[in-house]
């Protein structure tokens, strides 16, 4: 089953708020670079691709891509949901594991567990996430769909803010979908009090600090890790404090019912 399964790192250089984002240096590399290195560290993520744009700005992470022997497709600028279809459909997969650029410091073994997860459910799921509700810190994203649950968001998605973050039609149709959750099993409660998301200069110095300080001990440093240093330097988390629980979500929530606690039922990982 593994080998149906492609994991797509959507990345650009055109971010509003940090433009050059995942080309930033990163103690020694790239943002981008480091986060290929934790997404090809995960057992079950199979096919690693980078989807990136036709913006003539992207070809340096065409050339990255190239560079570090990852795969690469250029497509839509704004619309994500075609960009995953387009490479499932070419790469012939079942199931497409989603994980933004934002999130350079992905744990693998996160990718695993919601992953494995989902692998484990593929008969019972179309669709599954660490995100519904969030409980890992914020910057450790995963989502799982099978490929025909893709396929009818690429097909019957029309508002903007649904082919831009690709996923929203499916999970925001848990009477169609069936959406499964993972949540953090050390059983905390951490998005909205640990960020190394990356979308502001905040967040880079973060991320900056806690891969310098965390990279000479643990090379392959986990989640865990990463919040017992944010927890033991206070002064690194107050750096990006004030963007807390920021995500695009606050722009659509009277369109996201699935936000508002609507009181369906979802699967969730204990």
């Amino acid at each position: 089953m593994m080998g149906d399964v492609v994991t797509i790192v959507q990345a650009r250089t055109g971010s509003s708020r940090l433009p050059g984002k995942v080309l930033l240096p990163l103690n020694g590399t790239t943002i981008l670079e480091r986060m290929l290195e934790r997404v090809r560290a995960s057992r079950l993520a199979g096919t690693v691709v980078i989807a990136t744009t036709t913006d003539p700005a992207d070809e340096d992470v065409v050339a990255l891509a190239d560079q570090a022997g990852v795969c690469c497709y250029q497509g839509h600028p704004t619309d994500l949901l075609d960009r995953h279809y387009t490479v499932a459909r070419m790469l012939g997969a079942r199931h497409v594991v989603k994980i933004p650029s934002d999130c350079p410091l992905i744990d693998p073994a996160v990718i695993d567990r919601v992953l494995g997860y989902y692998l484990a459910h593929a008969h019972a799921l179309d669709y599954a996430s660490n995100l519904h509700p969030a409980t890992y810190p914020d910057g450790f994203d995963v989502e799982v769909m099978g490929i025909d649950a893709l396929a009818a968001a690429w097909e019957e998605a029309r508002k903007p803010f649904e082919r831009e973050h690709t996923t929203p039609f499916i999970w925001n149709q848990p009477e169609r979908f069936r959406i499964g959750n993972v949540v953090w099993e050390t059983g905390e409660h951490c998005a909205l009090s640990h960020r190394v998301v990356l979308d502001y200069i905040e967040d880079y110095e973060v991320i900056r600090r806690v891969d310098a300080a965390l990279l000479g001990l643990v090379p392959r440093y986990t989640v865990r890790d990463i919040r017992r240093f944010l927890d033991l330097n206070p002064d690194v988390v107050a750096l990006n404090e004030r963007h807390r629980g920021v995500s695009w979500y606050r722009n659509h929530l009277d369109e996201l019912p699935a936000l508002r606690g609507s009181g369906r039922e979802m699967v969730t990982a204990q």
